[in-house]
């Protein structure tokens, strides 16, 4: 303390602190944070993450390597379409064995059976044998397990309570398919064509073993097992699951012909980034989703996305430019992800307890499924009127979809919005 003329002056460090200003108020945290602050969530994410990669890669490898070895898009597109529907059959029962008995117990033997299927048709395609071979070896693939559908049913058993993290969740999964989508095909197409024809399925296997070994380590996260199945109903008995699946089937039957028939447009290296781009507008379509409080029914999603799969029909259509469709493509796969989280929310309600995987793999089966019919349909309409021309097939694949979701709200119980 000083004076200065006459006047009293407290020294800097003899001033008594002033009061304290309150501190503003914290920003809450958003709702992907939130999410993966839940105990365990980042390490299951990772596994399946890396698991899932191969799924994006796996059609457009065997695609471009049999196609290059065999000289015909159409057997190609029969191929994959043959393991697709092996895949339907074979994917329920793998899905009720892991509700059953868990999923560490049953993923990690069924998707070894899985990569020696891709491996033999490896060695089909390397050693010219005759084509009835890559038939079954593809066919052989089909115990892949639904690692989508297992990290959602993670998701539900962690998140019971919590109905808007659950959506924010489910937007995420499909963000994620959507990233595997997007990444797998650039992926193949440089493995195929930088290395070797068949090195974009030995890597999508290699990935595939890995991240589900990982994905079944992670325990804690594991939701319980259902138990025995004896007087349990089907989920194919809950009202309304049938008519969902049709609109499953229709949506798949878009994704497939869209994938060959885009392959066969570019007919190149620049093939996987032009399919890429439909996935990248679907990716950041379905983390904008996430973050919506409100949901859009499932027919306005459907009807946006028959819309806007015009656009890639009508850019090769008028303009046969490669930049034009791959714009129409990113702007398609904007009404994607939205549709695909909307349609799995109520797979997921309608589905019993206990049964979720089965459920939710139903489901995935059907996309399967219309993937396939997608696929042949596309790769016979590439074959005899042009690529240019099979732009049509998702885009009336489209318009079917839409309209199976309208007849069952006046025939059923399921709510389609």
């Amino acid at each position: 303390m000083t004076t200065s003329g006459g006047t009293l002056v407290l020294a800097p460090r003899d001033r008594e602190p002033g009061p304290s200003r309150p501190p503003g108020p914290s920003r809450p945290p958003g709702p992907y944070r939130r999410l993966f602050a839940v105990p365990g969530a980042r390490a299951f994410t990772a596994g399946n993450l890396l698991a899932r990669l191969p799924m994006g890669m796996f059609s457009v490898s065997a695609v471009i390597m049999i196609a290059g070895q065999r000289g015909s898009y159409a057997l190609a597109g029969a191929v994959t379409a043959t393991g697709l529907a092996a895949t339907a059959i074979v994917a329920p029962w793998t899905a009720r064995l892991v509700d059953r008995y868990g999923q560490a117990r049953v993923a990690v033997p069924a998707t070894a059976l899985a990569v020696l299927g891709s491996l033999a048709l490896v060695l089909c395609v390397r050693h010219g044998t005759p084509d009835w071979t890559l038939f079954a070896a593809y066919a052989a693939t089909a115990t892949t397990p639904n690692t989508g559908g297992m990290s959602r049913a993670r998701w539900a058993h962690l998140l019971k309570d919590d109905a808007a993290a659950r959506h924010t969740a489910n937007s995420f999964e499909q963000a994620v398919d959507e990233l595997c989508f997007m990444l797998g095909p650039v992926l193949a197409a440089w493995l195929c064509a930088g290395f070797f024809p068949e090195a974009g399925t030995l890597v999508g296997a290699g990935l595939l073993l890995t991240g589900v070994v990982l994905f079944a380590a992670q325990r804690s996260t594991e939701p319980p097992v259902s138990g025995g199945t004896a007087g349990r109903r089907s989920p194919l008995r809950t009202p309304g699951m049938v008519p969902m699946l049709a609109v499953f089937l229709a949506t798949g039957a878009v994704f497939g012909a869209m994938e060959v028939v885009t392959l066969a447009f570019a007919d190149g290296p620049a093939a996987g980034a032009v399919l890429a781009l439909q996935a990248a507008g679907s990716c950041l379509a379905g983390l904008a989703y996430g973050r919506a409080r409100r949901t859009a029914r499932l027919r306005t999603c459907l009807a946006a996305m028959t819309v806007l799969m015009a656009l890639p029909l009508l850019a090769a259509a008028g303009t046969g430019s490669l930049l034009a469709v791959a714009g129409g493509l990113l702007l398609a796969g904007m009404a994607t992800a939205p549709t695909m989280v909307t349609g799995m929310t109520e797979i997921q309600r309608l589905t019993p307890e206990g049964q979720l995987n089965e459920g939710m793999t139903l489901a995935v089966t059907a996309l399967l499924g219309g993937i396939a019919a997608g696929s042949a349909a596309g790769g016979w309409t590439v074959e005899h009127a042009g690529a240019s021309h099979g732009y049509a097939i998702p885009v009336t694949a489209a318009a079917l979809a839409l309209a199976l979701s309208l007849l069952p709200a006046r025939t059923t119980k399921a709510r389609l919005s």
